[in-house]
């Protein structure tokens, strides 16, 4: 049965490793016959979450920017997937500040179950992702039906294209494709 799959790439950088990760993943999630839409936050105005709560009763953010599309999206999807680059052992700040702007989701009667990470980074040590697994799963246990499904990490990867080749771009595909 298909599924509805968001895959968002937060890297503030196009076409970088963690993108290229996502790009994998999204092909292998199409050549399974899901419906896949791909989101990119470098060209979005995102903006902080203010903290107001007003969310938790409306399911709507009370600021009008990409963050109050994406997070309707995330809503209706089956699966979400978020891309990252490794930047100082976390998340970047893109997917932190998309993470709590999906605070609306929190209180509505969301379809998500499973959630994936790709992250790239400079770093090869196979820790270096720990910090972005902790973070993306700190948000995921406020979500009791959803779980972290799986993560694929690049290590050893700095400049845009330094990923071709890299045996986490075969995992990507393989996760994508096994949604």
């Amino acid at each position: 049965m298909s599924k509805k799959v968001l895959v968002i790439s937060t890297s503030p950088r196009k076409g970088g490793n963690s993108e290229t990760l996502a790009d994998e993943f999204v092909r292998g999630a199409r050549d399974a016959g899901n419906d896949v839409e791909k989101v990119t936050l470098y060209d979005k105005d995102i903006r902080f979450c203010k903290g107001c709560l007003v969310c938790q009763n409306t399911q709507r953010c009370v600021i009008h920017d990409d963050a109050d599309t994406i997070v309707q999206n995330m809503l209706t999807a089956d699966v979400i997937v978020f891309a990252t680059p490794i930047y100082y052992y976390g998340m970047c700040g893109q997917m932190k500040t998309l993470l709590d702007r999906a605070n609306p989701l929190f209180s509505a009667d969301y379809r998500f179950r499973d959630i994936y990470l790709l992250a790239a980074a400079a770093e090869e040590d196979g820790h270096t992702v720990d910090g972005a697994v902790t973070g993306l799963q700190g948000w995921i246990d406020c979500f009791e039906k959803a779980r972290l499904a799986g993560t694929v990490f690049a290590g050893g990867v700095t400049t845009v294209g330094e990923i071709q080749n890299h045996p986490a771009l075969k995992q990507a595909y393989e996760l994508g494709k096994n949604v």
